[in-house]
């Protein structure tokens, strides 16, 4: 008897200081649901400055739409609508019952439609060797050489790697060729670390290339010091004759972080669409009392000069793209382009 009260007693002790840490349970309503989102966003979402997003408009909207007779499919609606304002594909949210949607990602079919690396391999591409980076499986890097040219070839599918000193092993097989033509079409990012270890191989110096601040107040300007960025020289081979970046609207993230690197040497060149402008790192996965679940920016990545380029992206040189019906016949006008402009400019074929 004296077990049990003392079991009892424990467990109401251990209740209560579950109760004082967590707090009380939040309430599963459909009204509930919408002000924990909506509000978490205004705290802590990184890019509303930049971005020029009104988010308290947002809430003027639909707020009122929002009941407690609101159904699961009717909230859903309403909450891609707002995520989808956003535009921001670091941005999500996701029902195990209902579906998962990620910001700015409409276009993401039609984009990569407009790529085909076994096109490339077919017209385009001699002395190909695929990479194995990374245990994944889904990944595609390849090595090459543009047939009949004296330009070298790199497709990068993700910015991951088990070994960030790969790109040494790289240009000792492409390295030779007067240029290099890289390419991070239809990109889906990874680590910026690996970005700009792969950069340092055709750094020329020491560069300021952007800096990083992550939102940690609950005014929409509240943020730590920023940290800076440099390009650095990295690993045994240095590459120092003109490249060529060709990007699209699919080229994101740590892709994008590291197009900041590259473009600041002087023979680097971006042929293609322009980035997809979504640059930060992300919070930790959150709930709703729902058990809905979602992810959003925490930070804003800023170039030397205070501009931002999230919802805007790193903006080609050369502006082209291909459509659907260029795949179809056989043609990529991209890679085509980058191969007339290092004729036309250094001589190069």
């Amino acid at each position: 008897m004296k077990n049990t009260i003392l079991f009892v007693f424990i467990a109401m002790i251990c209740f209560s200081c579950e109760k004082a840490v967590l707090g009380e349970p939040e309430v599963d309503t459909p009204e509930n649901n919408f002000e924990l989102l909506w509000s978490d966003f205004n705290e802590n979402y990184g890019l509303f400055e930049a971005r020029e997003w009104n988010w308290d408009s947002i809430y003027m909207v639909y707020r009122p739409q929002v009941t407690n007779q609101t159904s699961d499919d009717e909230l859903w609606d309403i909450f891609k609508n707002m995520i989808s304002y956003l535009d921001d594909s670091h941005t999500f949210i996701y029902s195990p019952d209902v579906d998962f949607f990620a910001s700015g990602s409409e276009e993401d079919d039609l984009v990569e439609a407009e790529f085909s690396l076994d096109l490339l391999k077919d017209k385009y591409l001699e002395n190909i060797e695929d990479l194995a980076l990374t245990d994944a499986e889904n990944e595609s890097h390849v090595t090459a050489k543009i047939q009949d040219k004296n330009i070298g070839y790199i497709y990068l599918s993700e910015i991951e790697a088990n070994d960030e000193d790969f790109m040494d092993d790289v240009l000792k097989k492409i390295g030779q060729h007067d240029a290099i033509i890289f390419d991070i079409r239809n990109n889906t990012g990874g680590d910026d670390a690996i970005g700009a270890s792969i950069a340092g191989r055709f750094a020329d110096g020491k560069h300021l290339v952007y800096t990083v601040q992550t939102r940690n107040g609950p005014n929409h300007n509240d943020f730590t010091e920023p940290v800076s960025y440099f390009t650095e020289i990295h690993g045994q081979e240095n590459y120092r004759k003109p490249i060529i970046i060709l990007t699209d609207k699919i080229t994101v993230s740590a892709a994008e972080t590291m197009l900041f690197h590259f473009k600041a040497f002087d023979l680097v060149s971006q042929i293609g669409d322009t980035t997809a402008g979504d640059f930060s790192d992300v919070s930790m996965r959150r709930f709703l009392p729902n058990g809905w679940q979602y992810q959003y920016s925490i930070m804003q990545y800023l170039k030397p000069s205070g501009e931002s380029l999230d919802g805007i992206g790193h903006i080609p040189f050369i502006q082209v793209r291909n459509s659907i019906s260029d795949i179809e016949m056989q043609e990529d006008k991209v890679i085509e382009r980058a191969i007339m402009f290092l004729f036309d400019e250094y001589g190069i074929e």
